[in-house]
């Protein structure tokens, strides 16, 4: 099967969050499988140009109409960690792709409807016919629209499209002038309910919708948050167009990079470990205590590495630390704020416990030390007031560190609840709450301490069950393969 994914970021090459691992994660897998998968990305100027292998200039000038005229652009090529990829470069007194941050500008909206007019204009001129055009968020949910109301009648009949949504907050709600700039045009027939038009405010185009409504089949990045957004305040407003929609609409939960998350060849820790063979976790234990200058005695480590902000439970955060320092155990952080606000509250709380040595808060981000923390703790916990897939948990049963985790979204269908999952005891992982409280964080950290200090034999069992867990691209893979089958024969 011929898939080309037309995204916005893929690790390594350029990554803001979890959309990049995934369509680098998820490539790879399809690939190895035997499909072609080919990738079209903008060339911003902060790629890491020197992940991209063999690049060259595959197209000098691809001129591409906008507005009354023409944008020329040039379409350099080379692969990603084997994934073949061609960026598309505009000269644009636009200056679209050349702003350093990827997103939060004004003009978001004309900037992406360029690039997905500009990804299918290639794929028109090149003759490229693939069965699957996979598309991800907002930001490229318009190459569904061009391909079915321009470039279908034209020859890519045969193209289906499979739409991905990571985060239904962010939906590129914006003006008709991408209507005039792209060439679609009619705004009176786009701005329909049942096509582009926001539920919010009908004189907007709401371009996630047009994913929606426009993808052969739309995705979410886990079943649990699926549900969330039909039927929870989780999908911001697309509840209508999801229920509109529903029976070509699921989740499929991510994977996880088995070559760079690996403990038994992972090359950022200092003792290499396996399920089978535990010693090199508490060896990482004690390197991690001593490069954070914690106490040596032996007590539960507990950790927490990823933004902070009040989605991710920020408040959590800081009761989980207290908590655990309250009840004999350690605690590490690790992670910045993108709210300030939330971020000066943990530099306050630094200086505050510098001198405690059962805890250390790190402001900022630093890979090594994020895999050496997973590598040592003994728990992680994630307490997201909202979380469509999460990796933190992800990560952690791959290392043996039991989360500990609210259940909402991709936590909610990757960690199975010690002592109340409805499932046999060898196939619970971690520890689970409900409520976004005070009082549930605290209810499961007391579960999983109390566990750890008392049958340490079953808390052996426990990790390793998370540690066995199969996490890879594996069976995702397989899914989105179901979901391009089913389309591809409508």
């Amino acid at each position: 099967m011929h898939i080309v994914v037309i995204a916005t970021e893929c690790a390594p090459v350029v990554k803001v969050g979890g959309l990049a691992d995934m369509v680098s994660g998820l490539g790879r897998a399809l690939a190895q499988r035997g499909h072609v998968v080919e990738l079209i990305l903008p060339w911003y100027d902060t790629l890491r140009r020197e992940q991209i292998q063999g690049l060259n200039v595959a197209r000098a000038d691809l001129p591409i109409p906008w507005w009354d005229g023409v944008v020329h652009c040039t379409v350099h090529f080379g692969f990603v960690h084997g994934l073949p990829c061609h960026f598309v470069e505009p000269h644009s007194r636009d200056n679209f792709f050349n702003r350093g941050p990827l997103y939060g500008f004004p003009d978001d909206p004309l900037r992406f409807a360029f690039f997905c007019k500009a990804a299918m204009e290639y794929l028109f001129v090149t003759d490229r016919r693939p069965e699957i055009i996979h598309t991800h968020n907002w930001q490229t949910a318009l190459a569904a629209v061009l391909l079915y109301e321009v470039y279908q009648p034209h020859g890519m009949n045969n193209c289906r499209v499979c739409h991905t949504i990571h985060d239904f907050r962010h939906q590129g709600v914006c003006t008709t002038e991408v209507l005039k700039a792209t060439g679609l045009g009619r705004p009176k027939y786009f701005l329909d309910r049942e096509r582009l038009q926001d539920d919010a405010d009908p004189r907007m185009l709401n371009l996630a919708k047009a994913g929606i409504v426009y993808g052969n089949f739309v995705t979410t990045v886990s079943r649990r948050h699926a549900w969330e957004a039909r039927f929870s305040d989780q999908g911001f407003g697309l509840g209508h167009a999801l229920h509109m929609h529903q029976n070509k609409f699921g989740g499929i939960l991510n994977g996880l990079d088995g070559d760079l998350w690996n403990p038994e060849a992972d090359p950022l820790i200092p003792h290499l470990f396996s399920a089978d063979d535990l010693a090199g976790k508490e060896r990482n234990k004690e390197a991690l205590r001593r490069r954070l200058r914690l106490t040596a005695e032996e007590k539960p480590l507990i950790a927490y590495v990823g933004r902070l902000d009040p989605q991710k439970g920020a408040s959590l955060v800081r009761h989980a630390l207290f908590t655990a320092v309250w009840n004999q155990a350690q605690f590490v952080l690790l992670g910045t704020g993108s709210d300030g606000n939330v971020n000066d509250t943990f530099v306050h709380l630094k200086h505050h416990l510098a001198d405690n040595t059962d805890c250390h808060l790190e402001i900022g981000c630093d890979e090594e030390l994020a895999h050496l923390i997973f590598a040592g703790a003994d728990m992680c916990i994630v307490p997201s007031l909202r979380e469509p897939c999460g990796l933190a948990q992800m990560i952690a049963l791959r290392y043996g560190t039991v989360p500990i985790v609210r259940a909402v979204g991709g936590l909610a269908d990757t960690v199975f609840d010690w002592d109340y999952a409805p499932l046999p005891r060898e196939q619970r992982n971690g520890f689970v709450f409900e409520h976004a409280d005070n009082t549930g964080i605290e209810s499961a950290l007391h579960r999983a301490l109390g566990l750890y200090r008392e049958r340490r034999d079953l808390w052996r069992q426990l990790l390793v069950t998370g540690m066995k867990t199969d996490l890879s691209w594996r069976h995702p893979a397989g899914d989105y393969l179901n979901v391009y089958e089913f389309i591809r024969h409508k």
